[in-house]
């Protein structure tokens, strides 16, 4: 009997990995419609930063949470699968943003339930309703900018990862990973801010514009950098699923 293809090991890998960044960016999408403070979720006394002009406490998207672990198996993938499997994943990840945001907008618009509405009123939720359209119906230019930004950045970060590589060779796993990540996300967190708040209704003004984007680039690249330990272990750990023979003839094909 000829063996099953999930039998094979680098199969299950991909399908495993895919599954985790697919899940990832998702989420990342959907949560990222909450703003928070960083001073106040660290408990210290507000920064007071001044950058373009701007300033105040440091506020960042939820979805920050979860880019950096998006651009770590971003990384991962690509050392073990090359720019097809980068750009299969994440071509599979966008249909699935915008596969999610067809069916909340779907469910915001079905009619409530009366007793629903006001169900968590001693909660401090007046309307569930309006809540749930609030937290779900996010702007079509937020949409767009996200959807953009994230294909861009990924096609962008696939480039830049290989010809690192080929610079380097197997050697500096650190630099093609923070390099390629640096480039991606400079491009990433400009443009979907500019699509969603300076195109769209909010009108940003330029410098509230360049103020937030040049903080959430700061902290994608200050987290890339302390997630490098996290790269190695996925590395040593995936050679070790897979054979010293295995992961060498993948990273080999990846490269080429």
């Amino acid at each position: 009997m000829s063996p099953h293809l999930l039998d094979d090991r680098a199969t299950r890998l991909f399908i495993g990995l895919a599954a985790f960044f697919c899940v990832n960016a998702v989420l990342a999408e959907f949560i990222g419609v909450k703003i928070f403070a960083l001073e106040d979720t660290l408990g210290i006394a507000p920064l007071q930063w001044n950058l373009f002009g701007q300033t105040g406490s440091l506020s960042f998207t939820a979805g920050t949470l979860l880019w950096p672990i998006v651009f770590v198996f971003t990384d991962v993938i690509n050392e073990f699968y090359g720019k097809r499997g980068v750009r299969m994943i994440s071509w599979i990840a966008v249909a699935l943003i915008l596969y999610g945001f067809v069916f909340a907008f779907a469910a915001i618009h079905l009619a409530p339930a009366d007793w629903w509405v006001d169900s968590v009123k001693s909660q401090g939720v007046p309307d569930y309703q309006k809540a749930f359209a609030a937290v779900f119906g996010q702007g079509l230019w937020t949409i767009a900018g996200s959807v953009v930004a994230f294909l861009i950045g990924q096609l962008i970060d696939v480039s830049v990862f290989h010809r690192i590589r080929r610079m380097t060779g197997e050697k500096h796993v650190w630099l093609r990973a923070t390099g390629s990540t640096a480039v991606s996300q400079l491009v990433d967190s400009f443009v979907v801010l500019y699509i969603a708040f300076v195109l769209g209704p909010q009108q940003w003004p330029t410098s509230l514009f360049m103020a937030v984007s040049s903080i959430n680039y700061l902290y994608k690249m200050l987290a890339a950098i302390a997630l490098i330990p996290l790269i190695y272990l996925m590395r040593r750990t995936i050679i070790a699923y897979l054979g010293v023979e295995r992961a060498t003839q993948l990273r080999r094909e990846a490269a080429g």
